[in-house]
Parts: structure tokens; C-alpha cells; sequence
């Protein structure tokens, strides 16, 4: 009976901490810069310079549903972007206790995946259009090995947004144009970290002495059975999985100033999900044994941590607000855009399980709004090639004390490449290339739920190649 008393500290550290540890550090991962522009292999030529007021490209649909009074007849068009991220850490990570944890920088955590978009239009009369659109405007994918130094942090994060959007424009007069969009937006998420079961139960037994709760002259007999029952290394692996469709809409504008130069604004709206999902985990057999221990086992009433159980996140992709601007001459088209991007909607997030022995959590991030501004235009060498170039910055709503490993957001620069090729009348082909200079990453000692700590900075870069075939009759 003695034994099972002494055990009593080490299950509420693995109840109340761990737990916290093992699902709300991956949801984390939705906090973070995971914004994709990437829906045009023209546009992108330019750095997205023009993106709303441009109208010669079928992602307007998406960008700027007025703007499809610029297009012609019936338009289809297919995208691809693969982007290709690297992201390297370099730094220390520490447990709750300041002891080193174990194991490498985690390898290039980076990756190469495609980002697809289609599009329909249709110039229904002489004044409407409408078109629909099927894109990913925002995702990431990181995958670190899974015994790296971070691991608490983050091992691998796969979110993805997928938009279907309706779209219809109206020609108020020859020089205004107006357009809303209705858009379906299905989004998914796979996180997965490790869960440091020593570190949380001394961190908890911590938290008991300084609540009164266990007499201080008992801490170190508590400490050395929790290192003994649970040492070091005592590692879990939680997996969340969750999904949810989810519906925003927006609203655009067209003014021609003169017959080369027009402008245009669009507002698209956040987009509120209630992500439902499961937890899985895989606990160590010396875990797995103290759990079932009858002392412990009875103080739960019902189903035990650890334990396959559904949850459920609310989310909000931001609203995004565009400003736009295209001159267009004979031999040259130029452009301007500025996108303003409200993340600071995102204040915390706040996680609920049905499992009534994993209690809910929060954590709050208090984001910050952000910029990208680009600079951009196109050559017009003959009636059938043309050549592209821009330059853009992009700002990051992270900050260094709180920035996640899982995206390791920071400043962007863009220098974009493309160019176009007119096959016929009715067909054309495009090619666009980018490289994103970013600035180091810091992270000044992010925490883990079972605070451990990560210090250092992730090196990155990124490369895009786009391209896209346009057939319009």
C-alpha cells in the first residue's frame, strides 16, 4: 500500500501535463504562416504584381472575381506550382528541469509538393460573367526525424486548404465592374510530436511542493521514483487527424482609370472551422504499466489517458484585403499589389476532448497582421512571347519568442521569372519561376507544453516552378 501511495504524484503529473504535452503542441501547428499564393504560373512570373486588375489570367476567379469582365468568351485553365521548401535548425533544446535532451538538428525538414488549380469561366451575356475555381490557399508539410532535440515541438505537420469558389461579375458601366465570389473551403490537418513523460511528471510533482500539496521534505524520494519508474527518454508519440468543410465569401471591384491603367480591390472573408478529429498515441510498457496500476487506474472514472478519443478545434483562416494596380501598353504591362492579411484574429487556440480525463487546453499566440507587396510586369517580345519579372516582400506574423518549429516562418523575398507562350489564337501555355530569400527564423526559447525548451534558429529557403496551359474560345 506504501508503493502505491508514493506512485499516487507520478499519475497526476502524467494526467494533467502530459496529456497537455501530447495534444495541444501539435494544434499549435495551426498558428502559423501557412498562407499560399501559388495559383497562377503567369502571375507568378511577376510575383503576383497586378493579381486583381491584370484580368488576362483565369485565377481572377479567385484573386478578384470583378476582373473577369477582362476575360473573353470561355475560358479553361489548368495550374500546377511545385513548391520546394528546405528549413534546417540549428540550437539546443533543454527540459523542464535545464538538463540537454538528446539528439540531432532534425535533418532538412523541408519538402516538394505540388499545388494544383483549375478554373472555368464564361461570359454568360454582354455584362455577366462567372466562373469557378478549385485551389489550395494555404497548407505546409514539415517532417523532422523523429528523435531530434525538438521532437516535444514538433516531428511532422500536414495541413492543407482546399477552396472551391464560385464566382460572378457584373459590368455596372464600360469602366466599373463588381464580382463576389461564394466559397467551400475543406481543410485537414496531421500533426504528430513526442510526448516527454519524465519531464512531465517532474514537472508536476514540481508544481505539487509549491501548491503545498506534497511536503518539500518528500520531493527528492518523489523525484527519484519518478526517474525510476519513468527515466529519461521515457518517450510517447501523439498523432492528431482532423478535418472540416467550412464556407466565406468575397467581394471585388474593377475601376479602368483610362484605357491602360485600371485598379481593383478585393476582400475575402475568414473562414471559421470547427476541426473534428481523433488522438492516437503509443505509450512505452513502463507508462502503460503505471496507468494500470489499480491505485491509479481508480482515479479515473472512465476511460483512461492515453487512449484513442475524438477532439475538437476551432480554427480561422485570416481574411485577406487586396489592392491592385496594371498599366497596360503595347509592349509592356506593369503592375503593383498589396495584400494585407489579419492574422491577428488569431489570439489562442483552445482544444476539447470527449475523453473527460483529458481536460481542455489553451495556449494563446496574439499574432500579428501582415504585408505582401510586390512590384512587377511583363515584356511583350512578339504577338507570341512574352517575358516576366518581379520582386515582392512578405512579411511574417510570427514572433521569435513564440515561433513553431512546425512552420519556421520568417520575412520573405521574392525574385520571380516567367514567360508565356502563345501556341494559337485559342491556346497558351505559361512558365513561372521563384526564389524566396528568408530571413533566419529565431526562436528564443519556444516552449513545449511540458516545458521543453528550444533555442536557436532554422535556416530556410524555397524555389517554385509553375506552369499552366489556358484554352479560351
Amino acid at each position: 500500500m506504501q508503493k502505491n501511495l508514493h506512485t499516487r504524484p507520478l499519475a497526476i503529473a502524467a494526467l494533467s501535463l502530459a496529456i497537455a504535452g501530447a495534444i495541444v503542441a501539435p494544434q499549435a501547428a495551426h498558428a502559423s504562416a501557412f498562407q499560399l499564393k501559388e495559383n497562377s504560373a503567369k502571375a507568378l512570373g511577376r510575383a503576383f504584381a497586378g493579381s486583381a486588375a491584370a484580368g488576362d489570367d483565369a485565377s481572377v476567379i479567385v484573386n478578384n472575381p470583378a476582373a473577369m469582365s477582362m476575360l473573353e468568351g470561355n475560358t479553361f485553365q489548368a495550374d500546377v506550382t511545385g513548391i520546394n521548401f528546405s528549413t534546417k535548425f540549428h540550437g539546443t533544446a533543454t527540459d523542464a528541469q535545464g538538463r540537454p535532451i538528446s539528439g540531432g538538428n532534425g535533418g532538412d525538414a523541408g519538402t516538394t509538393i505540388p499545388v494544383p488549380a483549375f478554373y472555368i469561366a464564361s461570359k454568360v451575356s454582354d455584362r455577366w460573367h462567372i466562373g469557378l475555381g478549385l485551389t489550395a490557399p494555404f497548407g505546409f508539410k514539415t517532417d523532422y526525424d523523429a528523435d531530434w532535440k525538438g521532437r516535444y515541438n514538433a516531428i511532422k505537420s500536414d495541413f492543407k486548404s482546399y477552396d472551391a469558389t464560385l464566382s460572378a461579375s457584373f459590368d455596372v458601366t464600360d469602366d466599373f465592374a463588381i464580382g463576389a465570389s461564394f466559397i467551400a473551403q475543406k481543410t485537414t490537418a496531421e500533426l504528430t510530436s513526442a510526448v516527454n513523460y519524465n519531464s512531465a511528471a517532474l514537472g508536476v510533482l514540481q508544481q505539487g511542493i509549491a501548491a503545498g500539496a506534497i511536503p518539500v521534505q518528500a520531493a527528492a524520494q518523489y523525484a527519484g521514483l519518478i526517474n525510476a519508474v519513468v527515466p529519461r527518454g521515457t518517450d510517447g508519440i501523439a498523432k492528431i487527424k482532423g478535418d472540416d468543410w467550412a464556407y466565406g465569401w468575397q467581394l471585388g471591384g474593377l475601376w479602368k482609370l483610362t484605357a491602360q491603367d485600371r485598379i481593383a480591390l478585393n476582400y475575402r472573408s475568414a473562414i471559421k472551422h470547427h476541426l473534428e478529429g481523433t488522438g492516437n498515441f503509443t505509450v512505452p510498457a513502463n507508462v502503460s504499466g503505471l496507468l494500470s496500476n489499480p491505485a491509479i487506474s481508480s482515479l479515473f472514472q472512465g476511460q483512461p489517458p492515453f487512449t484513442h478519443t475524438d477532439g475538437t478545434a476551432g480554427f480561422e483562416t485570416p481574411a485577406v484585403a487586396t489592392a491592385s494596380f496594371w498599366h497596360q501598353d503595347q509592349k509592356f504591362g506593369f503592375g503593383i499589389d498589396a495584400s494585407w492579411t489579419k492574422w491577428d484574429s488569431f489570439k489562442n487556440l483552445t482544444v476539447n476532448y470527449s475523453n473527460p480525463n483529458q481536460p481542455s487546453t489553451t495556449e494563446v499566440y496574439d499574432w500579428r497582421n501582415t504585408w505582401f507587396v510586390s512590384v512587377g510586369g511583363e515584356y511583350y517580345v512578339n504577338d507570341k512571347f512574352t517575358l516576366r519579372g518581379g520582386v515582392a516582400v512578405d512579411t511574417t506574423p510570427t514572433y521569435a519568442d513564440t515561433r513553431s518549429p512546425r512552420v519556421p516562418d520568417s520575412t520573405r523575398k521574392w525574385l520571380a521569372f516567367g514567360m508565356g507562350y502563345k501556341v494559337s489564337e485559342k491556346f497558351e501555355i505559361n512558365a513561372g519561376y521563384a526564389h524566396i530569400f528568408v530571413n533566419k527564423a529565431h526562436m528564443n526559447g519556444v516552449e513545449s507544453a511540458t516545458a521543453d525548451t528550444l533555442v536557436g534558429e532554422n535556416d530556410d529557403k524555397g524555389n517554385l516552378l509553375s506552369l499552366s496551359a489556358k484554352y479560351q474560345f
